[in-house]
């Protein structure tokens, strides 16, 4: 049986060491990724600025979620340079075909005086509310402070709103703005479950702002109570990171798309009808967005409102909780999204299908095309406004 130092020679072995000072100028050019494996409570001490931090004793099971490509250049580094070595070794295993171990570590790196930083740390009372997720190596402190620090805005406080918005809250999303001019109805409350019966008549974006921080004191709900239009679209989307789409006309999805294209903010569209719901997540730069599925809108009298063919109640709970899903997905940078994919759900059979979707190559609304976008209020056929 072999002895840890033989272990670690034939570990050191196999792999390439740079000094610190190798890895400070190849970490400047900004073309490599930098791995902490140390501990959590080692990582919450300080560490390397930018840093993909996963402990050792994860490694196998969460490098290929975090770094995906796997010709990128990869710096691994510990406390002293052992971890270290025995994790470049498993990297090159896993196929990772360009790995260096940092020799000395993160002690000699701070002890020559190099940039380091203390990554930001949740307190005792959010530590206990968000356990569940922290108890996830695909989260963990690191993910929920990135949750905590994140924006994202939704369209509509109804029926896809509230289940996204609560649970977007839940989960820690430090700011949620919400935009919505309308007012409680008492037929709002069969599905829209921000509200309740003694908010009747007031505002949705105030019933909603109520809910969110009775839920969760750490979210700063930011309301809109104005209808999206060309005049403030831009303003209202800028600075968020992801905007949930429970818009129920057709003007308001296209010029959501028009203003998301030109500043490139994905959007997770939802929507609903009767007994049937879709969700796609919409990336600018990633991948088709609304108008390569819907390239103009179709006849009234063969896209009713819920209103006119109504809807069974828990379907928008359903629609709007995968929305949130796919928000946070996108958040975390956490499995596969919807990018690029329809997911079709019907309940009376309880079938969910996945549709793949292309860009239209006939669609000029594209980030590629931003500084043509024109953005101006839509109507009828809804067609985009492009400068020549």
């Amino acid at each position: 049986m072999s002895s840890f130092r033989e272990l670690l020679a034939d570990a050191k072995s196999k792999i390439q060491e740079v000094d610190t000072q190798t890895a400070a100028t190849k970490i400047e050019t900004g073309q490599v990724v930098v791995l902490d494996v140390r501990e959590p409570d080692e990582y919450e001490q300080g560490a390397l600025t930018n840093v993909v931090h996963i402990a050792r004793g994860h490694l196998e099971a969460q490098v290929e979620t975090k770094i995906v490509d796997k010709s990128v250049e990869v710096i691994v580094y510990c406390a002293g340079g052992v971890r270290s070595a025995f994790a470049a070794k498993t990297l090159q295993e896993l196929g990772y075909t360009n790995v260096l171990s940092m020799a000395g570590g993160y002690g000699k790196w701070k002890d020559e005086g190099r940039a380091w930083t203390t990554p930001a740390q949740l307190s005792v009372e959010q530590r206990n509310r968000y356990q569940r997720h922290l108890s996830l190596p695909e989260v963990g402190v690191e993910g929920q402070s990135k949750l905590l620090a994140s924006k994202v805005l939704l369209l509509g406080a109804g029926g896809l709103g509230s289940p996204a918005a609560m649970y977007l809250a839940a989960a820690g999303v430090g700011t949620i703005g919400i935009v919505d001019m309308d007012v409680v109805d008492a037929s709002n409350l069969q599905r829209q479950i921000l509200h309740n019966i003694d908010r009747v008549g007031d505002r949705k974006v105030d019933s909603a702002k109520k809910t969110l921080t009775m839920l969760n004191p750490d979210v700063d709900v930011v309301t809109y109570d104005t209808r999206l239009c060309a005049e403030n679209v831009i303003e209202i989307l800028s600075g968020y990171d992801v905007v949930v789409d429970g818009a129920d006309n057709f003007p308001s999805r296209y010029l959501l798309n028009d203003a998301s294209v030109k500043l490139g903010i994905p959007v997770v569209h939802g929507s609903i009808f009767r007994f049937e719901g879709m969700v796609s997540v919409f990336h600018p730069v990633l991948g088709p967005t609304y108008r390569d599925m819907v390239p103009e809108p179709p006849p009234s009298e063969l896209a009713p409102s819920c209103s006119e063919a109504g809807v069974l109640g828990v379907l928008p709970g359903i629609v709007g909780s995968i929305q949130a899903l796919e928000a946070l997905k996108i958040l975390l940078n956490l499995g596969e999204s919807l990018i690029g994919k329809i997911l079709a759900i019907d309940t009376t059979e309880m079938t969910f299908r996945t549709f793949k979707l292309q860009r239209d190559p006939k669609n000029a609304v594209t980030y590629d095309n931003r500084e043509r976008i024109q953005i101006r209020d839509l109507e009828g056929a809804c067609a985009p406004w492009l400068a020549h």
